[in-house]
Order: C-alpha cells, then structure tokens, then sequence
C-alpha cells in the first residue's frame, strides 16, 4: 500500500483547479478587454470598476465573509460573482459591464482572502503535523497553486485564438500604421490604429458562452470536493460571538495597517497591480494587437501563462534553499529590463518571436511577485491571516486601479516611467522589511492558536490518506 496524499495536500490541489477552471474565463476575457471593448475606453475602464469595487470589499467583506461562512463557502460565493462578468459582457454596454465588474469586484477581495487563508492554515498544520517548518510549506503550497492557477492563461487564451482564429475578417497591419505601435502611441485620442478589428458577434458569443460553462464548472468542483476545514471556527464565531466582535471584525482590515511591516508592504503590494495591468491593458493592446491583431493576444497571453505556471513551482520550492530576497531581485531585474526594452522595440509583425518574449519573462518575474508576496504575507501575519490578506488585495487593487486609470490619458512612455518608479520604491521598502525581520523574527504560529482538526487525527495516519493503492 502507497500513500499518495494528504488532506491537506488534496484541498490545495481542489482550490488549484478551481481557480484554474474560473480563471480560464476571468483572465482570457480580461486579457481581450481593452481590445475587445476599446470603444470609449469601456473595456479598461470596466477592468477599473471591478478594482474599484474589489478595494471597497477589501475594507470590510473578507474578515466577517470568512468568520461567518467559513473558507469554502465564501470561496464558493464569491466564484458566483465572477461568472457573472461574463453574461455583462454578452450584451456589452455601460450600464451591464459596469454593473457586472461592481459585482465581480465585490466579490474579489474575499475569493483571494479566502484561498490565502485557506492555503496558510493547510501550510501550517501540515507542518505541524510532520514536524516541518510552516513557512516552507506554506510556499510550497502556494507554488503549487500558482503552478496551476496561471496555467489559466494558458487555456483561457488559447480559447481565445482559436475561436477568434476562424475570424473572415482579418486583415494585414498596413506599413504605415505601424508606426503608431508600442511607445509611439500618444495620439490625442489614445486609440490605437492598427489592427483593432473586432471580431464577428457570432464569435465573439461563442467565446462567451465557453467561458459561461467553464466558471460554472467551477463552482461546482469546489462546493463538491473541497473541505470544510474551518467549519467548526465559523460556527462557533456565529453563535457565541456578539456585536463587539463583528465590530471589531468589520475594523480588522483597518487595525492592522498599525502594524509598520504592512505599511512597508504597500509598495510591494501596489506594484503586483502596476505589473499586472500593465501586461493585461497596455502590452495587449499597443504592442500585439496594434501591430498583429486581436487574434494574436491569446497566443502571447499563453506564453506568459505557461512561463508563469512553470516558474511559479519551481519558485515555490526554490524558495527555501535561495530565501525570498534573491528571487524578489530576481523579479525586479528582469522587469527592469523588459520595461527599458519596451521603451526602445518597435513592434513589427517580421519580428514576431519577440512577441512571446516578454510575456515569457514577464510571466517569470509575475511568479515571484504572486508566490512570494502571498507567502511572505502569510508568514509575518499568521494570527491575522483574513485581515492580512483583505490587504493585500486592497493596496493590489489599488495599483490596479491607479494603472488602469490613467490608461486613456497619458502616454505609453510615461506609464513606463511610473511603472520603474514604483519598482524602485518596492525594493526598498522590501528589502528594509526583510532586514527587520532578520534582526526581530516572526515567531511560528500555535497550535493552539491553529485549532486545527482532531487530535485522533495526528495519532492515525491512515485518516490522513486520501487514497491508497496497491503496488
């Protein structure tokens, strides 16, 4: 008989392929908004609502969504929401995209609270229950997460290609238009002239309705395979808890901005939205789309995702043998040097191997931004996990709004410029962070303050077992 998992490990891998299957829908739709809805700048400003709304959730809705319903459930919950962005983009105009992108962005802050804290508390138990340190595995976990969750933009965008593939309609770049691609464009009006067709409806519904089936998938996977591991703490918070605790709940989020680590943790956090956006709305739009065409942004897009899966893993084990500082610079050379190399490229359809190269090092850089910044959250802030993480996505919403923002108003070039300045001011509040944190450790969590499952369970390695199979 050969043990093949544990529970702990098996929840992981059920919220791995959740996020998997929505964000097959999520980020191959996100990744098409600024082409697909480019008029008047509705799809980027709808990218900007749902940051928007995910900041004002981020306040409040994490912390008494994950002590009242639990992980699960709120993850569940929250899946809901997304799937709803993709019927406001069946009919897309300015009052169903901007209210379906306020629904998804309210939903948000939670989904991601709720998958970090449910990803540190299986780190730590495990540790606990084979005697490891919890911070190793908690990066593991969360590169294996990332493994699989950014294969998402694998899947998702090869949807994409495939079907807008079949498209009649597409045309060759004329010569001339292309000067206006990559750091050129800063016409008056901010549209990009290039290949900007959209697709046909009848296409552009069947995509739709692909990403439709598989968010709803989703949902269903997690309500069905994934453990309840906080159900007792959440009911227990609802029965016995009163109004003080609510209060002191609904304030969590704000309380622990006292704590100095997390306000230096700001920088670092805003720029995971900076770099994100940027690939997402400007590289899609002014590079790929301009000079190839729209048809060509899920191709791109899967190269980032494949570099970002892989990198993610390999960085979430790294991590204990390299530390998180060398792959924190790591990161930041390599997105310094693809931000000087946009700035001087000429997109042209004759280099088109170039395309795929920055997104492959930008999805190598993304891997340590998303892993170690998830992590490193979960380490510093183990007894305030849901209040920790409904920060981290508030200030990376916030990057994200800011970026998007901006997006129709200034130009290519000066985004740039921003984007490096952040970078700077991330590694140096990073790096003072990690220096007080080797002069003045974090002590490991409790188990008592873990409360994790039954005692017979640690006596008993058979009830840990999923699955056993003979040899």
């Amino acid at each position: 008989m050969k043990k093949l998992m544990s529970r702990n490990t098996k929840n992981v891998l059920v919220v791995s392929f959740g996020f998997l299957l929505l964000f097959t829908a999520y980020g191959g739709l996100q990744s098409l908004q600024s082409s697909l809805n480019a008029e008047e700048g509705m799809g980027v400003i709808s990218l900007s609502v749902i940051y928007g709304a995910i900041i004002l959730s981020s306040m409040f809705l994490p912390p008494i969504m994950i002590k009242n319903l639990g992980c699960k459930w709120t993850i569940v919950l929250s899946m809901g929401c997304y799937v709803a962005y993709s019927f406001g983009n069946l009919a897309p105009g300015w009052a169903s995209l901007m209210t379906t992108s306020a629904i998804l962005g309210m939903g948000g802050s939670p989904l991601w609270s709720a998958k970090c804290t449910y990803l540190t508390i299986s780190g730590n138990r495990q540790g606990q229950k084979y005697n490891k340190k919890g911070q190793d595995l908690i990066n593991q976990y969360f590169g294996v997460f990332f493994f699989i969750f950014q294969s998402s933009a694998v899947w998702g965008n090869l949807m994409s290609s495939l079907i807008f593939g079949q498209d009649q309609n597409i045309v060759e770049v004329p010569e001339e238009n292309l000067e206006f691609c990559g750091v050129s464009t800063c016409l008056d009006n901010f549209t990009v002239i290039g290949n900007s067709t959209r697709p046909s409806k009848h296409l552009v519904d069947t995509l739709l309705g692909c990403y439709i089936g598989v968010g709803l998938l989703a949902i269903i996977f997690v309500a069905v395979f994934l453990d309840n591991i906080d159900r007792d703490q959440a009911k227990e918070f609802r029965t016995t808890k009163g109004n003080k605790s609510f209060w002191s709940t609904f304030l969590a989020t704000f309380k622990l901005l006292r704590d100095p680590r997390l306000l230096l943790l700001i920088p670092l956090t805003m720029y995971s939205g900076f770099e994100q956006s940027f690939l997402s709305g400007e590289y899609t739009k002014n590079y790929v789309t301009c000079a190839l065409g729209i048809h060509y942004v899920g191709f791109v897009m899967i190269c980032f995702g494949a570099s970002n899966s892989l990198c993610s893993f390999a960085f979430g084990r790294l991590a204990q043998y390299t530390g998180r500082i060398a792959l924190f610079c790591l990161a930041a050379a390599i997105n310094l040097g693809s931000f000087l190399g946009l700035l001087y490229w000429k997109p042209h359809p004759d280099q088109l191997a170039v395309f795929f190269v920055f997104p492959a090092l930008w999805g190598m850089a993304d891997a340590v931004w998303q892993t170690q910044t998830n992590a490193l959250y979960g380490i510093l802030f183990a007894e305030n996990k849901e209040a920790a993480f409904a920060n981290y996505r508030m200030w990376e919403s916030l990057g994200f709004v800011i970026a998007f923002a901006y997006s129709t108003f200034i130009c290519l070039s000066t985004k740039i410029y921003i984007a490096l300045a952040v970078l700077a001011l991330t590694m140096v509040t990073y790096l003072y962070v990690e220096y007080n944190e080797y002069k003045h450790p974090t002590p490991q969590v409790t188990e008592d303050f873990l409360k994790p499952i039954k005692p017979e369970l640690k006596d008993n390695k058979e009830d840990n077992v999923i699955s056993q199979t003979q040899l």
